[in-house]
Protein backbone atom coordinates (compact mmCIF):
# COMPACT_ATOMS: atom_id res chain seq x y z
CA UNK A 1 0.00 0.00 0.00
CA UNK A 2 1.28 3.79 -1.10
CA UNK A 3 2.65 5.80 2.06
CA UNK A 4 -0.61 7.84 0.42
CA UNK A 5 -3.94 7.45 -0.64
CA UNK A 6 -4.73 7.90 -4.02
CA UNK A 7 -6.84 11.06 -4.74
CA UNK A 8 -9.48 10.76 -7.58
CA UNK A 9 -7.83 14.15 -8.97
CA UNK A 10 -4.64 16.12 -8.10
CA UNK A 11 -4.01 19.40 -9.03
CA UNK A 12 -0.59 19.47 -7.67
CA UNK A 13 1.49 17.64 -10.30
CA UNK A 14 0.47 20.16 -12.90
CA UNK A 15 0.46 23.64 -11.36
CA UNK A 16 3.46 23.44 -9.38
CA UNK A 17 5.10 23.01 -12.80
CA UNK A 18 3.47 26.15 -13.90
CA UNK A 19 3.33 28.13 -10.92
CA UNK A 20 6.05 30.62 -11.48
CA UNK A 21 4.48 31.39 -14.94
CA UNK A 22 0.54 31.33 -14.27
CA UNK A 23 1.95 34.13 -11.01
CA UNK A 24 3.36 35.89 -13.97
CA UNK A 25 0.64 35.90 -16.15
CA UNK A 26 -1.89 37.18 -13.22
CA UNK A 27 0.41 39.53 -12.32
CA UNK A 28 0.45 41.01 -15.73
CA UNK A 29 -3.43 41.36 -15.78
CA UNK A 30 -3.26 43.01 -12.09
CA UNK A 31 -1.43 45.71 -13.21
CA UNK A 32 -2.86 46.25 -16.64
CA UNK A 33 -6.16 47.46 -14.40
CA UNK A 34 -8.63 46.52 -16.81
CA UNK A 35 -10.18 43.63 -15.70
CA UNK A 36 -13.43 42.92 -17.86
CA UNK A 37 -13.09 41.91 -21.36
CA UNK A 38 -9.59 43.47 -21.94
CA UNK A 39 -6.65 42.07 -23.41
CA UNK A 40 -6.48 39.14 -21.83
CA UNK A 41 -9.84 37.58 -23.15
CA UNK A 42 -9.16 38.87 -26.65
CA UNK A 43 -5.86 36.92 -26.75
CA UNK A 44 -7.05 33.82 -25.44
CA UNK A 45 -10.38 33.88 -27.61
CA UNK A 46 -7.60 34.49 -31.11
CA UNK A 47 -5.10 31.79 -29.48
CA UNK A 48 -8.43 29.03 -28.80
CA UNK A 49 -9.75 29.40 -31.20
CA UNK A 50 -6.36 28.78 -33.71
CA UNK A 51 -6.08 25.85 -31.52
CA UNK A 52 -8.84 24.57 -32.27
CA UNK A 53 -9.04 24.83 -36.18
CA UNK A 54 -11.68 27.65 -36.37
CA UNK A 55 -12.50 31.01 -36.60
CA UNK A 56 -14.29 32.41 -33.83
CA UNK A 57 -14.06 31.78 -30.07
CA UNK A 58 -15.97 33.59 -27.82
CA UNK A 59 -15.30 33.65 -24.34
CA UNK A 60 -18.04 33.25 -20.95
CA UNK A 61 -18.71 32.86 -18.14
CA UNK A 62 -19.44 28.93 -17.63
CA UNK A 63 -19.80 25.78 -19.74
CA UNK A 64 -23.99 25.77 -19.39
CA UNK A 65 -23.74 29.86 -20.49
CA UNK A 66 -21.86 28.84 -23.32
CA UNK A 67 -24.63 25.90 -24.48
CA UNK A 68 -27.41 28.29 -23.77
CA UNK A 69 -25.73 31.03 -25.61
CA UNK A 70 -25.53 28.72 -28.99
CA UNK A 71 -28.58 27.48 -28.77
CA UNK A 72 -30.11 31.06 -28.78
CA UNK A 73 -28.01 32.35 -31.39
CA UNK A 74 -29.75 29.55 -33.63
CA UNK A 75 -33.25 30.51 -32.24
CA UNK A 76 -33.44 28.03 -29.97
CA UNK A 77 -37.13 28.32 -27.88
CA UNK A 78 -41.25 27.34 -27.60
CA UNK A 79 -42.32 24.88 -30.27
CA UNK A 80 -38.38 23.61 -30.89
CA UNK A 81 -36.57 20.69 -30.17
CA UNK A 82 -33.24 19.83 -29.02
CA UNK A 83 -31.79 16.22 -29.71
CA UNK A 84 -30.03 14.97 -26.52
CA UNK A 85 -27.66 12.52 -24.65
CA UNK A 86 -30.02 10.16 -22.17
CA UNK A 87 -26.84 9.35 -19.95
CA UNK A 88 -24.99 12.48 -20.34
CA UNK A 89 -24.37 15.51 -17.88
CA UNK A 90 -27.24 17.45 -16.91
CA UNK A 91 -25.93 20.20 -18.39
CA UNK A 92 -26.82 19.45 -22.01
CA UNK A 93 -30.29 19.12 -20.75
CA UNK A 94 -30.69 22.33 -18.83
CA UNK A 95 -29.42 24.38 -21.62
CA UNK A 96 -32.19 23.39 -23.75
CA UNK A 97 -34.51 24.18 -20.84
CA UNK A 98 -33.50 27.61 -20.38
CA UNK A 99 -34.34 28.63 -23.83
CA UNK A 100 -37.84 27.23 -23.45
CA UNK A 101 -37.02 24.74 -26.50
CA UNK A 102 -38.09 20.85 -25.65
CA UNK A 103 -35.47 18.05 -24.59
CA UNK A 104 -35.80 15.23 -27.08
CA UNK A 105 -33.04 12.20 -25.19
CA UNK A 106 -31.84 9.56 -27.17
CA UNK A 107 -29.84 6.40 -26.36
CA UNK A 108 -26.19 6.10 -26.69
CA UNK A 109 -23.85 3.83 -28.15
CA UNK A 110 -23.72 0.82 -25.14
CA UNK A 111 -20.21 0.23 -25.97
CA UNK A 112 -19.05 4.06 -26.29
CA UNK A 113 -21.35 5.62 -23.92
CA UNK A 114 -21.68 8.56 -27.12
CA UNK A 115 -24.70 9.50 -28.99
CA UNK A 116 -25.71 6.67 -31.38
CA UNK A 117 -26.63 7.84 -34.54
CA UNK A 118 -29.72 5.47 -35.05
CA UNK A 119 -30.65 6.52 -32.02
CA UNK A 120 -31.23 10.05 -33.15
CA UNK A 121 -32.67 9.49 -36.11
CA UNK A 122 -35.46 7.91 -34.52
CA UNK A 123 -35.71 10.97 -32.91
CA UNK A 124 -36.06 13.66 -35.19
CA UNK A 125 -39.15 15.46 -36.15
CA UNK A 126 -40.28 18.61 -37.62
CA UNK A 127 -39.49 20.88 -34.60
CA UNK A 128 -35.84 19.14 -34.38
CA UNK A 129 -33.70 22.38 -34.30
CA UNK A 130 -30.65 20.64 -33.23
CA UNK A 131 -28.99 17.89 -32.19
CA UNK A 132 -26.30 18.46 -29.15
CA UNK A 133 -23.83 15.73 -29.06
CA UNK A 134 -21.36 15.33 -25.91
CA UNK A 135 -17.84 13.79 -25.85
CA UNK A 136 -18.24 12.01 -23.19
CA UNK A 137 -15.59 11.38 -20.84
CA UNK A 138 -12.97 12.80 -23.08
CA UNK A 139 -13.97 10.33 -26.21
CA UNK A 140 -14.59 12.26 -29.59
CA UNK A 141 -18.28 10.79 -30.67
CA UNK A 142 -18.64 10.24 -34.29
CA UNK A 143 -19.84 12.52 -36.09
CA UNK A 144 -19.78 11.95 -39.76
CA UNK A 145 -23.31 10.03 -39.02
CA UNK A 146 -25.00 12.77 -37.30
CA UNK A 147 -23.59 15.55 -39.61
CA UNK A 148 -25.16 13.57 -42.53
CA UNK A 149 -28.30 13.32 -40.48
CA UNK A 150 -28.55 17.12 -40.16
CA UNK A 151 -27.52 17.68 -43.58
CA UNK A 152 -30.04 15.73 -44.57
CA UNK A 153 -32.88 17.34 -41.89
CA UNK A 154 -32.18 20.55 -41.91
CA UNK A 155 -31.08 20.80 -38.33
CA UNK A 156 -27.58 22.30 -36.79
CA UNK A 157 -25.22 20.26 -34.94
CA UNK A 158 -24.37 21.91 -31.24
CA UNK A 159 -21.33 20.11 -29.86
CA UNK A 160 -21.01 19.85 -25.86
CA UNK A 161 -17.06 19.61 -25.51
CA UNK A 162 -16.39 20.36 -22.22
CA UNK A 163 -14.86 17.05 -21.61
CA UNK A 164 -12.50 16.39 -25.01
CA UNK A 165 -9.84 18.85 -25.29
CA UNK A 166 -8.02 17.73 -27.86
CA UNK A 167 -10.08 14.89 -29.24
CA UNK A 168 -10.48 13.94 -32.80
CA UNK A 169 -13.54 12.31 -34.67
CA UNK A 170 -12.57 11.53 -38.53
CA UNK A 171 -9.24 13.74 -37.56
CA UNK A 172 -11.27 16.81 -36.74
CA UNK A 173 -11.17 18.07 -33.39
CA UNK A 174 -13.86 18.20 -31.33
CA UNK A 175 -14.59 21.59 -30.92
CA UNK A 176 -14.46 22.98 -34.61
CA UNK A 177 -17.21 20.14 -36.31
CA UNK A 178 -20.36 21.35 -35.03
CA UNK A 179 -22.14 24.61 -36.99
CA UNK A 180 -22.23 26.16 -33.14
CA UNK A 181 -20.05 24.59 -30.16
CA UNK A 182 -19.80 24.99 -26.40
CA UNK A 183 -17.18 23.99 -24.17
CA UNK A 184 -16.65 24.76 -20.37
CA UNK A 185 -12.96 25.61 -18.88
CA UNK A 186 -14.28 24.39 -15.09
CA UNK A 187 -10.58 23.52 -13.15
CA UNK A 188 -10.83 19.79 -13.64
CA UNK A 189 -11.29 19.74 -17.75
CA UNK A 190 -8.40 19.13 -19.08
CA UNK A 191 -8.23 22.61 -20.02
CA UNK A 192 -9.16 24.26 -16.93
CA UNK A 193 -9.30 27.64 -15.19
CA UNK A 194 -8.68 28.31 -11.52
CA UNK A 195 -12.52 28.70 -11.67
CA UNK A 196 -15.37 28.74 -13.87
CA UNK A 197 -15.24 29.63 -17.34
CA UNK A 198 -16.45 28.69 -21.40
CA UNK A 199 -16.27 29.75 -24.98
CA UNK A 200 -18.14 29.37 -27.77
CA UNK A 201 -16.27 27.76 -31.18
CA UNK A 202 -17.66 28.20 -34.59
CA UNK A 203 -16.81 29.81 -38.04
CA UNK A 204 -20.03 31.35 -38.97
CA UNK A 205 -18.80 35.11 -37.99
CA UNK A 206 -23.11 36.00 -37.45
CA UNK A 207 -22.95 33.90 -34.61
CA UNK A 208 -19.96 34.24 -33.48
CA UNK A 209 -20.96 38.34 -33.53
CA UNK A 210 -24.47 37.65 -31.69
CA UNK A 211 -22.52 35.57 -28.82
CA UNK A 212 -20.18 38.27 -27.87
CA UNK A 213 -23.17 40.42 -28.02
CA UNK A 214 -25.47 38.13 -25.96
CA UNK A 215 -22.73 37.91 -23.16
CA UNK A 216 -22.19 41.13 -22.54
CA UNK A 217 -26.30 42.46 -21.87
CA UNK A 218 -26.66 41.92 -25.50
CA UNK A 219 -24.81 45.33 -26.29
CA UNK A 220 -22.30 45.64 -28.91
CA UNK A 221 -21.86 49.46 -28.10
CA UNK A 222 -22.15 50.50 -25.01
CA UNK A 223 -25.26 51.44 -22.95
CA UNK A 224 -26.81 50.21 -26.88
CA UNK A 225 -28.69 46.79 -26.40
CA UNK A 226 -29.93 45.07 -29.61
CA UNK A 227 -31.24 41.71 -27.55
CA UNK A 228 -32.41 40.88 -24.10
CA UNK A 229 -28.98 39.59 -23.33
CA UNK A 230 -26.97 38.45 -19.91
CA UNK A 231 -23.93 39.14 -18.20
CA UNK A 232 -21.69 36.57 -19.00
CA UNK A 233 -18.06 37.06 -19.90
CA UNK A 234 -15.02 34.95 -19.11
CA UNK A 235 -12.75 36.74 -16.60
CA UNK A 236 -9.50 38.37 -17.74
CA UNK A 237 -7.84 36.48 -14.91
CA UNK A 238 -8.83 33.13 -16.10
CA UNK A 239 -8.02 34.10 -19.90
CA UNK A 240 -4.38 34.81 -18.36
CA UNK A 241 -4.32 31.80 -16.86
CA UNK A 242 -5.97 29.62 -20.09
CA UNK A 243 -3.19 30.85 -22.16
CA UNK A 244 -0.47 29.02 -19.85
CA UNK A 245 -2.20 26.57 -19.56
CA UNK A 246 -3.34 26.24 -23.35
CA UNK A 247 0.44 25.81 -24.09
CA UNK A 248 0.50 22.56 -21.56
CA UNK A 249 -2.33 20.61 -22.96
CA UNK A 250 -1.10 18.57 -25.57
CA UNK A 251 1.48 16.89 -23.45
CA UNK A 252 -1.08 16.89 -20.67
CA UNK A 253 -3.50 14.91 -22.70
CA UNK A 254 -0.66 12.91 -23.80
CA UNK A 255 -0.17 11.69 -20.20
CA UNK A 256 -3.36 10.89 -19.63
CA UNK A 257 -3.64 8.77 -22.60
CA UNK A 258 -0.09 6.71 -21.12
CA UNK A 259 -2.36 5.95 -18.42
CA UNK A 260 -5.38 4.87 -19.92
CA UNK A 261 -3.38 2.31 -21.86
CA UNK A 262 -1.75 1.21 -18.83
CA UNK A 263 -5.06 0.91 -17.12
CA UNK A 264 -6.20 -0.96 -19.88
CA UNK A 265 -3.08 -3.52 -19.76
CA UNK A 266 -3.39 -3.68 -16.17
CA UNK A 267 -7.20 -4.57 -16.37
CA UNK A 268 -7.74 -6.44 -19.60
CA UNK A 269 -7.81 -10.07 -18.13
CA UNK A 270 -11.11 -8.70 -15.53
CA UNK A 271 -13.53 -9.95 -17.55
CA UNK A 272 -16.13 -9.04 -14.59
CA UNK A 273 -15.39 -5.34 -15.65
CA UNK A 274 -16.27 -3.88 -18.70
CA UNK A 275 -13.46 -1.37 -19.37
CA UNK A 276 -13.84 1.47 -22.16
CA UNK A 277 -14.02 1.48 -25.74
CA UNK A 278 -12.45 4.01 -28.43
CA UNK A 279 -14.72 4.27 -31.51
CA UNK A 280 -12.93 3.78 -34.59
CA UNK A 281 -12.70 7.05 -36.30
CA UNK A 282 -12.41 8.69 -33.04
CA UNK A 283 -9.56 9.67 -29.98
CA UNK A 284 -10.29 9.87 -26.20
CA UNK A 285 -8.18 12.21 -24.22
CA UNK A 286 -9.30 10.45 -21.23
CA UNK A 287 -10.70 13.15 -19.33
CA UNK A 288 -12.03 10.53 -17.31
CA UNK A 289 -11.40 6.71 -16.94
CA UNK A 290 -14.88 4.81 -16.38
CA UNK A 291 -15.00 1.16 -15.90
CA UNK A 292 -18.69 -0.87 -15.27
CA UNK A 293 -19.46 -3.46 -13.24
CA UNK A 294 -22.31 -4.96 -11.64
CA UNK A 295 -20.75 -5.14 -8.36
CA UNK A 296 -19.99 -0.85 -8.46
CA UNK A 297 -21.37 -0.08 -5.03
CA UNK A 298 -19.30 -3.07 -3.08
CA UNK A 299 -16.17 -2.24 -5.12
CA UNK A 300 -16.15 1.45 -4.72
CA UNK A 301 -16.82 0.59 -0.70
CA UNK A 302 -14.02 -1.94 -1.25
CA UNK A 303 -11.81 1.07 -2.76
CA UNK A 304 -12.48 3.29 -0.28
CA UNK A 305 -11.52 0.87 2.62
CA UNK A 306 -7.98 0.86 0.54
CA UNK A 307 -7.58 4.57 0.69
CA UNK A 308 -8.63 5.26 -3.12
CA UNK A 309 -11.14 7.27 -4.34
CA UNK A 310 -13.42 7.25 -6.88
CA UNK A 311 -16.80 8.74 -7.90
CA UNK A 312 -19.42 8.28 -10.03
CA UNK A 313 -20.06 10.01 -13.30
CA UNK A 314 -23.40 10.11 -13.03
CA UNK A 315 -25.35 8.18 -10.27
CA UNK A 316 -28.65 9.59 -12.01
CA UNK A 317 -29.88 9.99 -15.76
CA UNK A 318 -31.27 13.33 -16.47
CA UNK A 319 -34.74 11.70 -17.23
CA UNK A 320 -35.26 10.73 -13.75
CA UNK A 321 -33.79 14.17 -11.95
CA UNK A 322 -36.74 15.97 -9.90
CA UNK A 323 -36.13 18.86 -12.26
CA UNK A 324 -36.96 17.29 -15.36
CA UNK A 325 -40.07 15.52 -13.44
CA UNK A 326 -42.40 17.69 -15.41
CA UNK A 327 -40.97 16.04 -18.92
CA UNK A 328 -43.29 12.53 -17.61
CA UNK A 329 -40.58 10.32 -18.02
CA UNK A 330 -40.63 7.32 -16.18
CA UNK A 331 -37.74 4.54 -14.80
CA UNK A 332 -37.53 1.81 -17.32
CA UNK A 333 -37.90 4.49 -20.81
CA UNK A 334 -33.78 4.87 -21.25
CA UNK A 335 -32.67 1.13 -20.12
CA UNK A 336 -28.96 2.37 -21.15
CA UNK A 337 -29.20 5.16 -19.89
CA UNK A 338 -30.31 3.87 -16.48
CA UNK A 339 -27.66 0.44 -16.57
CA UNK A 340 -24.98 3.28 -16.98
CA UNK A 341 -25.93 5.56 -14.11
CA UNK A 342 -26.10 1.68 -12.06
CA UNK A 343 -22.97 0.60 -13.24
CA UNK A 344 -20.32 3.08 -14.02
CA UNK A 345 -17.29 4.20 -11.86
CA UNK A 346 -14.52 6.29 -12.52
CA UNK A 347 -11.10 5.34 -11.20
CA UNK A 348 -7.80 7.95 -10.40
CA UNK A 349 -6.50 9.48 -13.60
CA UNK A 350 -4.60 12.94 -13.68
CA UNK A 351 -1.34 14.44 -15.34
CA UNK A 352 1.17 13.80 -12.73
CA UNK A 353 -0.38 10.46 -11.19
CA UNK A 354 2.72 8.21 -10.18
CA UNK A 355 2.86 4.89 -11.73
CA UNK A 356 3.07 3.37 -8.53
CA UNK A 357 -0.46 5.15 -7.49
CA UNK A 358 -1.81 3.33 -10.55
CA UNK A 359 -0.44 0.07 -9.98
CA UNK A 360 -1.80 0.36 -6.52
CA UNK A 361 -5.09 0.99 -7.72
CA UNK A 362 -5.32 -2.11 -10.67
CA UNK A 363 -3.55 -4.55 -7.89
CA UNK A 364 -6.99 -3.57 -5.50
CA UNK A 365 -9.58 -4.02 -8.04
CA UNK A 366 -7.70 -7.17 -8.55
CA UNK A 367 -8.04 -8.02 -5.66
CA UNK A 368 -11.78 -7.03 -5.12
CA UNK A 369 -12.20 -9.98 -7.96
CA UNK A 370 -10.37 -12.60 -6.52
CA UNK A 371 -7.36 -12.57 -8.94
CA UNK A 372 -4.42 -10.81 -7.75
Amino acid sequence: MPAEAVPFFSFEPMHQAIRAEVLEAMAACFDSNWYVLGRQVADFEQTYAAWNGVEHAVGVASGLDALIIALRALGAGPGREVIVPSNAYVACWLAVAATGATVVPAEPDPATHNLDATQVAAAISPRTLAVMPVHLFGQACHMPPLLQLAERNGFFVVEDNAQAHGARSAGQLTGSIGHLNATSFYPTKNLGALGDGGAITTNHSQWARFARAYRNYGSEVKYFNQYAGVNSRLDELQAAVLLVKLRQLERWNAERQALAAQYLKHLQPLSALQLPVVASGCTHVWHLFVVQCAERDALQKFLTQQRIQTMIHYPVPPHLQDAFAPLGYRNGQFPVAEQLAAQSLSLPLFPGMRPQQLEYVCAAIRAFFGNP
